[in-house]
């Protein structure tokens, strides 16, 4: 009698193959389902997406050409007539010396040379690997893709603030204050679709730092509102604050200031315009939450959307985004991604692809762990312009085998029996005994409890005795 292996029955049991083969892009198909929708149209006179690509890139100039000249391979840089460049090739510019050569190699002064370095790392056109630096995916697609470049650009105004040092010997939290305000300041000329005089932002900026004073106080037992011991600038160095912002935010060509016979006046450019009606569109979601999740924490949140559909879902996630600052909002996202509930984990990942761009290094550096390295992944991967049915092509056979697990343990805690069977379908595997055998060795530490519980949903009787004996040898170490 000639000996067989143990799985070969299995094998050739059409049971228990698979109903068809699908690749990655189907392994987290079971968890959610993306769609898209209309995106809202800006107002009448915004220039096409195209045209404001071209003024963004008329902004970034100086930092895509100092980006690419300081990612160039170390010994492969040269200067604009031939000769080789002594800055060190690959990596960031840093002191003076690494400045000066990078002025001599693109004929810019050191002045526009760190200026630009700058708005490069803050638009993301680099990314810093310790002493290495890397094109960032936006410099990559610099040249083709105008969602990248305004992307970039609104990163850099977002950033606004680290562009134009803050004025010296005003207080940290003076400035902290203004920076908080400017959002109110760039909606009323928003608004005024044209130019405003610097008195009626002042005005509006004073009364806007004093409503964050008033949010700041504590109020006892007693009732009696104790302020906040951090010294406060006067009233008299709001115009010398707001001159600083509104030079920041020129700078990163968001608005224009003029001097007119009755005075200084700051108008928004077609760049910042469009800019701030894409975050005014965002703020407004937060009056339309239909579910009242606004006020909750990250995971009640999270919880009262398991069971919307996506459209009305992402709703829930931009008026919660809304409500918060917006790095606090993704720690806390992440936070509750690290957690033992599987269904939670693919819904926060859902949560900050509304996020984008501001999400990017929390998640770059979520990569590293292991529970959160798939849907980081395939995060990195749709932000970077992949399509989201060819994301999943970035993820190993074992990332995805480990993804396939933790949906199934979402689906498993929180779905229904047939939901179970059904994502069984989604396995890039094409036979049951692949399946188990790849699923035992991952290592997830939800297996046991999946491979029961798929046991128990399934109704072909075959099958079902297979992934219990898998079951059994994962929990009881065999294999």
């Amino acid at each position: 009698m000639t000996s067989r292996k143990p799985d070969e029955p299995l094998a050739r049991n059409s049971r228990l193959r698979l109903v068809r083969p699908r690749s990655l892009a189907t392994a987290r198909r079971a968890a959610t389902t993306r769609r898209t929708r209309p995106a809202p149209r800006p107002p009448e006179g915004t220039p096409p997406r195209a045209e404001l690509a071209r003024q963004a890139r008329l902004v970034l100039a100086d930092a895509v050409r100092i980006a690419r000249w300081a990612a160039v391979p170390r010994g492969a840089q040269a200067g604009p007539r031939g000769m080789s460049a002594q800055a060190p090739a690959g990596g960031p510019l840093d002191t003076p010396a690494d400045v000066e050569r990078a002025a001599a190699a693109l004929e810019l002064t050191p002045e526009r040379i760190r200026a630009g370095w700058d708005r490069a790392r803050l638009a993301g056109l680099v990314e810093l690997h310790g002493a290495a630096v890397r094109p960032g995916w936006r410099l990559q697609a610099w040249d083709r893709d105008d969602s990248a470049v305004l992307r970039g650009w609104v990163a850099l105004l977002d950033a606004w603030s680290l562009v134009h040092p803050a004025p010296e010997g005003v207080p940290a939290g003076a400035v902290a204050e203004v920076v908080e305000a400017v959002p109110q300041v760039l909606s009323l000329l928003q608004l005024s679709q044209g130019p405003v005089l610097l008195p009626v932002l002042l005005d509006l900026l004073g009364q806007r730092v004093d409503e964050l004073r008033e949010e700041r106080c504590e109020v006892p037992g007693d009732g009696v509102p104790v302020r906040p011991s951090a010294p406060e600038a006067p009233a008299a160095g709001l115009p010398g604050l707001l001159d600083w912002a509104l030079e920041g935010l020129a700078e990163v060509g968001a608005l224009t200031l003029d001097r007119e016979p009755e005075g200084r006046q700051a108008t928004l450019t077609p760049l910042g315009n469009w800019a701030v009606w894409v975050k005014l569109e965002q703020i407004c979601v937060a009056a339309q939450s239909p579910a009242g999740n606004i006020e909750q924490s990250a995971a009640d949140m999270l919880r009262g959307c398991a069971r919307l559909r996506p459209g009305p879902a992402r709703d829930e996630y931009r008026a919660w985004l809304a409500a918060r600052t917006l790095a606090g909002a993704v720690a806390e996202l992440v936070g509750v991604a690290r957690g033992e509930d599987a269904l939670l984990r693919g819904l926060a990942f859902e949560a900050l692809r509304v996020v984008g761009a501001p999400a990017e290094a929390e998640v770059r550096a979520a990569v590293a762990e292991p529970s959160l390295r798939p849907y980081a992944l395939l995060w990195l991967a749709e932000y970077e312009g992949t399509d989201p049915d060819d994301a999943p092509e970035v993820l190993t056979r074992e990332e995805a085998t480990w993804l396939w697990v933790d949906t199934a343990a979402a689906v498993a805690d929180h779905g229904e029996s047939e939901l179970l069977v059904r994502h069984l379908d989604s396995a890039v595997q094409g036979t049951v005994p692949a399946l188990l055998d790849e699923v035992r060795a991952v290592g997830h530490p939800r297996t046991v409890q999946v491979l029961v519980a798929l046991a128990a949903a399934h109704p072909d009787p075959a099958l079902a005795k297979a992934v219990r004996r898998a079951a059994f040898q994962v929990h009881t170490g065999g294999s």
